[in-house]
C-alpha cells in the first residue's frame, strides 16, 4: 500500500499532529510505503486568485503534492474542525491542488464530469472540541461532508473511511492515549 498522510493542522505540536504520527507509525509497522505532507511546511499561496476561470501557476511544493497524490493509492487527511469546517490552510491546499485536469474534468457541453483520481481510497481523521454527535445532529457535520463527498468522492476517491474524535478540549491524557492507539491501529488496518 502506498499511503500519503496530509496533516492539515497548522501547528506541528497539535493533537492532530500526534494522531498523524500514530497513524504513520502503524502504517510503517505494517510495511506500507508511507509519505507525509505537513501543509504548514509548504510554500504556496492558499488563495485561488481567479477561481477556475484561469488556473494560476503551481508552486514547486504543490507540484510535488500532486505527484504524491498520484503516487498514493491511499490518502489520509488529519485535521481539526474549526467553525464546522477544515482549517483555511487545508481548504487553500484543496483549492489549489485538486484542480480541473488533475482531480476531475468537466465534460464538454455537459454538467457531468470525469473523476480523475479513481483507484484510490482515503481516511479522514478529524478532531473537534464539540461532541461528534453534536456536529452531525446540529450541522450535518459539514467539515466531514466537504472533504468526503464534495471533494474526495467527487474526484473518484472511494471508499472514504472516517474517524471523528470529539470533545477533545476536555479530554484527559488517558483518553488521548486511547485515541492515539486508535489512530495507530487504523494505520495498521489500512495498510
Amino acid at each position: 500500500m502506498r499511503t500519503l498522510i496530509i496533516l492539515g493542522h497548522p501547528d506541528k505540536d497539535s493533537f492532530c499532529c500526534h494522531l498523524a504520527d500514530a497513524y504513520e507509525n502503524g502504517a510503517r509497522e505494517k510495511g506500507g510505503d508511507v509519505m507525509r505532507i505537513n501543509l504548514v511546511d509548504l510554500n504556496f499561496d492558499p488563495i485561488l486568485r481567479k477561481g477556475y476561470r484561469q488556473i494560476q501557476s503551481l508552486e514547486p511544493d504543490l507540484i510535488e503534492a500532486q505527484r504524491l497524490i498520484k503516487w498514493a493509492n491511499h490518502l489520509v487527511f488529519v485535521y481539526p474542525v474549526w467553525w464546522s469546517s477544515p482549517p483555511a490552510l487545508l481548504k487553500g491546499f484543496i483549492d489549489r491542488v485538486f484542480l480541473p485536469g488533475f482531480a476531475f474534468k468537466y465534460r464538454e457541453n455537459s454538467s457531468m464530469w470525469d473523476k480523475l483520481l479513481i483507484g484510490r481510497s482515503a481516511r479522514l481523521i478529524l478532531t473537534s472540541d464539540a461532541p461528534v454527535a453534536w456536529l452531525y445532529f446540529a450541522y450535518f457535520h459539514p467539515a466531514l461532508n466537504m472533504m468526503k463527498k464534495a471533494t474526495l468522492e467527487f474526484c473518484g476517491i472511494v471508499p472514504v473511511s472516517v474517524t471523528s474524535f470529539g470533545a477533545i478540549k476536555n479530554t484527559s491524557d488517558k483518553k488521548r492515549e486511547i485515541l492515539l492507539n486508535n489512530a495507530y491501529r487504523e494505520g495498521l488496518q489500512d495498510n
